[in-house]
């Protein structure tokens, strides 16, 4: 049976009261709780990343988030950070939100209570069993993202899930369940707060340890990265003077030739 800790009642009371200095205390010490909650479910994550890595790296799979609300942000959140990051085309991580894109900006009245919708929405991107669907819910019981993994696993894709309530509907229903359990929210029932930071850092860790493991990643850098504003060309150029021991003029020459760090540097070593 599913223990609803995201909506037990705060560890403190009258916060109207606080001091300002009070509450920024008090917020930051139950965020402080978020990475040792995180630390227990690690193998539960290593499970699931190397799942992504195998089906992507040898099926050419992708890899879905689904979820709601603040949840559903987020995986649309990390989805959209990696080509920038990491130079993947923007089909291999893809974040649907319940409601559409408009639901990024503004809540959408019942969007999270179609058990059927996710499916739809997944069908859209031709979703297969070559890819990976990851479902998002502090709750554990948003019918949007249950139903969409339940469908997926049905049609022979890897499921996964973040939720931070143990023993819930939706880590039933995944091969792979994260619940990372952080405790009542310091705001009763405000999961944007300690839940909403868990579930940001677990993607993290998922969209980059999966880009690493598939070689998106030199040593520490980012070398695929998108070049796509002045900071980026000029950390790019630092990266080729660090590898290849050139002055900062070379470096971007070699930049500018093959408007890739990696290809700049295995170029120039050929």
């Amino acid at each position: 049976m599913s223990k609803r800790t995201t909506e037990q009642s705060s560890l403190y009371n009258d916060l109207e009261k606080m001091e300002t200095y009070e509450l920024l205390v008090n917020i930051n010490n139950e965020d402080k709780k978020v990475a040792v909650a995180i630390e227990k479910v690690i193998p539960n994550i290593e499970k699931l990343v190397d799942s992504i890595v195998s089906k992507i790296s040898n099926d050419n799979g992708r890899l879905f988030y689904i979820g709601a609300g603040t949840s559903g942000r987020l995986g649309v959140l990390d989805a959209s950070e990696c080509p920038p990051t990491f130079g993947v085309s923007d089909n291999v991580i893809i974040g649907l939100i319940a409601g559409g894109d408009v639901a990024l900006r503004k809540a959408v009245e019942n969007a999270e209570d179609n058990k059927n919708q996710a499916w739809d929405d997944l069908k859209e991107f031709n979703i297969n069993k070559n890819d990976v669907l990851i479902g998002i819910a502090a709750s554990g019981t948003t019918p949007y993202v249950i139903g969409g993994v339940k469908k997926a696993r049905e049609n022979g894709l890897v499921t996964g899930c973040i939720t931070n309530n143990a023993y819930s509907p939706l880590a039933d229903a995944v091969e792979f369940p994260i619940e990372v359990v952080v405790g009542p929210e310091f705001v009763t029932g405000s999961t944007r707060m300690k839940s909403g930071s868990a579930q940001k850092l677990v993607l993290n860790m998922i969209s980059t340890s999966v880009m690493i493991k598939l070689g998106r990643v030199k040593g520490n850098k980012m070398v695929d990265m998108q070049l796509s504003n002045s900071k980026l060309v000029d950390r790019g150029i630092k990266m080729i003077m660090e590898e290849l021991k050139l002055n900062e003029n070379e470096a971007s020459e070699l930049l500018q030739k093959h408007k890739n760090v990696r290809l700049a540097i295995l170029n120039h070593k050929k």
